[in-house]
């Protein structure tokens, strides 16, 4: 057993509105250079819909991620000889069109006009090349577009579905849409890290985040391809790539990041998670439709004694164990395990993870009527959004496990019911629970940390240790070596 820990966060989307209030307060703090105006650590994206950049799901076209080479894995872009063939002409990066073209405006042009009778107008110019331009394309671009015949049309995983889906999910009287907020999944199998050719990119032992070495970065961009989330971006003003850090600097001093900190539907939650690292080679080998359970089988129990024994072996702070413990994480991935990864089938291992969006499940039913709870596998058949969709997202295609989760945020929702509304009969909440195979106490559970939480529960920090380090005489050049400062230089701002 090869215990580590890893800070890992769960989104649920069922809160998120779409607000983009992570995404400014991360480009106000990190990304407000040059060169990286068209970088969105933090983006929100409109599903259905191509998402940012344009497709960036479909490996056909990019190759990211790994697939599977008989008994091994191996990156979709090819072994080092591919990689070092293609690094000065690499077909599979998105291209600006897939992005967009950084615009500003000709303010100046607004004040400083001569008078007449026609109104001055700011023209919008290209921040490359400072020329005039025509504005085609821009950040969520595609925003509450689910309903496009250009955009939500193209999903790719709307492409895998049957025109009987398609037509369900394109009808006007059933369009429905949901928020996807992503970030860098700072993967255990991270394809960025195995694709860059300079070893730039690398985890940090003491939580897993991971990062770019910007003094070795020699801009190959292989990260960029590698990437399945396209969460790597090429900053060309300075030839470096740059992507999310987690905000380490304000986990250090004990901080949540900026978005998690931002968040105005309270969505985002953040906590350590202790796996077993030698379990990990077995987990990316699985089919598809097995990747969910096997990356949970990599998680392991905080609350066990010989778990607790390894990881004091492992030169796991008890601290960090503690915070395990309390870890909201653990509890929606591993305890309840309503929580699941983004695209498993990328066998990255993702360390975000996303709980479902319930949305109109029981579009035509009302709830709490007795034919919701004899009709509900037919009820979440029939969804506004096909159970086959979310299942390409977060199971590998996998419906059983979608499924899995729609009986607890059931359950949790049927119970709820009767508690405030009481038009739900006893023996209704008592069925549900049993399709959801949860109990009464773990719905109360469930509904207090997605409801009624503070901030301490929804982020529990594990302590980075930097001031027991610095008072045990730890030579502070050799910790920040150890702990990745330098990777990038530190923001401007103080918190």
């Amino acid at each position: 057993m090869n215990i580590r820990a890893q800070v890992s966060s769960v989104f649920h989307l069922d809160k998120c509105i779409g607000c983009h209030t992570c995404s400014i307060a991360c480009k106000n703090l990190w990304t407000d250079r040059k060169g990286v105006e068209y970088m969105w650590w933090n983006n929100v994206e409109t599903k259905p819909g191509t998402g940012y950049p344009t497709q960036w799901e479909d490996q056909e076209k990019y190759h990211g991620g790994w697939e599977k080479n008989g008994r091994r894995l191996q990156l979709r872009l090819g072994g080092r000889g591919g990689l070092l063939g293609n690094i000065f002409h690499n077909p599979r990066l998105p291209t600006m069109d897939d992005y967009y073209e950084p615009f500003t405006y000709r303010y100046g042009e607004l004040i400083s006009a001569p008078a007449g009778n026609d109104q001055p107008t700011a023209r919008p110019v290209s921040m490359i090349s400072g020329r005039p331009m025509e504005i085609q394309a821009g950040p969520n671009w595609d925003d509450d577009l689910s309903g496009s015949g250009i955009y939500a049309a193209n999903d790719p995983g709307v492409l895998h579905l049957s025109p009987e889906q398609q037509a369900q999910m394109f009808a006007v009287e059933r369009l429905v849409m949901f928020y996807l907020p992503r970030i860098c999944n700072h993967c255990l199998n991270a394809a960025c890290v195995a694709g860059c050719p300079s070893g730039a990119i690398y985890k940090r032992g003491k939580d897993g985040i991971v990062l770019i070495n910007q003094d070795k970065c020699r801009g190959w961009r292989m990260c960029v391809s590698a990437c399945p989330y396209k969460k790597t971006y090429y900053g060309w003003a300075t030839g470096k790539s740059e992507k999310c850090v987690l905000c380490y600097p304000r986990l250090e001093a004990g901080e949540a990041p900026a978005c998690f900190h931002s968040c105005v539907g309270r969505i985002r939650y953040l906590g350590v998670l202790l796996y077993d690292a030698d379990r990990i080679e077995t987990a990316t080998m699985q089919d598809d439709k097995d990747l969910v359970a096997a990356q949970r089988q990599i998680i392991l129990d905080p609350f066990d004694p010989q778990v607790q024994a390894e990881a004091r072996k492992a030169g796991i702070p008890e601290q960090v164990v503690e915070a395990a413990q309390r870890s909201p994480v653990y509890l929606f991935v591993k305890k309840w395990q309503i929580a699941l990864p983004l695209h498993p089938e990328f066998r990255t291992l993702p360390m975000l993870f996303y709980v479902p969006p319930l949305l109109p499940v029981v579009s035509e039913e009302h709830l709490g009527t007795q034919r919701l709870v004899d009709d509900y596998f037919t009820t979440l058949e029939n969804a506004r959004l096909p159970v086959q969709y979310l299942a390409g997202l977060f199971a590998g295609g996998n419906t059983e496990e979608i499924k899995a989760v729609y009986r607890k945020l059931m359950a949790v929702r049927i119970q709820r019911r009767r508690i405030t509304v009481g038009d739900v009969s006893e023996s209704e909440v008592a069925k549900a629970r049993e399709l959801g195979k949860v109990s009464a106490e773990e719905i109360e559970a469930i509904f207090r940390m997605t409801a009624l939480t503070s901030i301490k529960q929804r982020i529990v920090i594990p302590p980075m240790l930097r001031e027991q380090a610095i008072e045990a005489g730890m030579d502070p050049e050799r910790y920040k070596q150890e702990m990745g400062f330098g990777s990038r230089r530190p923001p401007k701002r103080r918190w």
